[in-house]
């Protein structure tokens, strides 16, 4: 006679579980993912031995240019330009965000304005745009409208290759990090700003200290995405006559026509920029994420 169990316990002989509790358990197989990841490997050292071994990429040229003075001037010149036209649109799109959130429809339809003109043409557009200013405005006037001036100064004199490309650059970045911002103070929960007015705030108080700052946590990482497409949008600077790092290259390979090996030195450059980027990105959001 069986032993008698509880109802709804099963029953099992004590033979056929007396093992259960110390056999391991056997790991599925994936012999697809193996052969993918060993052809992946073949394929990834026969391009290596290609690209070392062939003669035209002229790897002795590249080790001469990459510490080239006339290349760490434009490395230089490139993290800069990224550095200033990301202030200005960081500082750009904070407001237009906050003018396309305000309740006043006529700030809100200007911003809207704004994001559209400058997103929907071509960052080249308006580098060059800027930088022919002169022709639309030869002398650019600051006064009172209809009334005395009090400054004045030729276009060509103010508009200098490098100030066309950070206004080029920097505000049309405005409209990509109005909207950026938008969403972050959108993601926050509606009640952060009526328990801000519960506590005497102004809504502007209420935005800089409490919801800004909770919004940065979704605002963070696309921004860390524009910074590194910000960089590499600097070689649009070359069109300008804007001395950055493609334009080094390409002054280089000119004269002596090299030009595999100084798009290679250029190539290098950009990816160890972007590289320390990514870096400074995941630490910040790492830092934002244990606050």
């Amino acid at each position: 006679m069986p032993p008698a169990t509880a109802p709804g316990e099963a029953f099992y002989p004590h033979a056929l579980t007396e093992g259960l509790e110390t056999a391991a358990p056997v790991p599925r197989r994936h012999p697809g993912r193996v052969a993918a990841s060993i052809v992946g490997v073949l394929v990834l050292i026969a391009v290596l031995h290609s690209v070392v071994t062939n003669q035209n990429f002229q790897w002795p040229v590249v080790g001469h240019y990459l510490f080239h003075p006339d290349i760490l001037r434009g490395v230089l010149l490139t993290i800069e330009l990224t550095i200033t036209a990301m202030l200005i649109g960081s500082a750009v799109g904070v407001v237009v965000a906050l003018m396309r959130l305000s309740p006043n429809p006529l700030l809100s339809r200007l911003a809207t304005l704004y994001i559209a003109l400058f997103r929907g043409t071509p960052t080249l557009v308006q580098v060059i745009f800027w930088y022919n200013l002169a022709a639309l405005y030869p002398k650019i006037v600051l006064g009172i409208p209809y009334g005395p001036s009090f400054y004045s100064v030729g276009a060509n004199e103010l508009i200098t290759p490098l100030v066309a490309a950070n206004l080029g650059l920097g505000l049309c970045e405005g409209a990509f990090m109005a909207e950026i911002v938008r969403g972050g103070i959108l993601s926050v929960d509606a009640g952060q700003q009526e328990a801000a007015t519960a506590m005497g705030m102004t809504r502007r108080q209420a935005m800089w200290r409490i919801i800004l700052p909770q919004a940065l946590r979704v605002i963070v990482p696309p921004t860390g995405n524009e910074v590194i497409g910000m960089m590499k949008y600097t070689s649009l600077a070359s069109v300008i006559s804007v001395t950055e790092l493609l334009t080094s290259a390409e002054l280089i390979y000119t004269r002596t026509f090299e030009t595999i090996p100084l798009l290679i030195v250029a190539s290098l450059w950009y990816v160890f920029l972007t590289s320390v980027l990514t870096l400074c990105q995941r630490m910040i959001e790492r830092k934002l994420g244990r606050a």
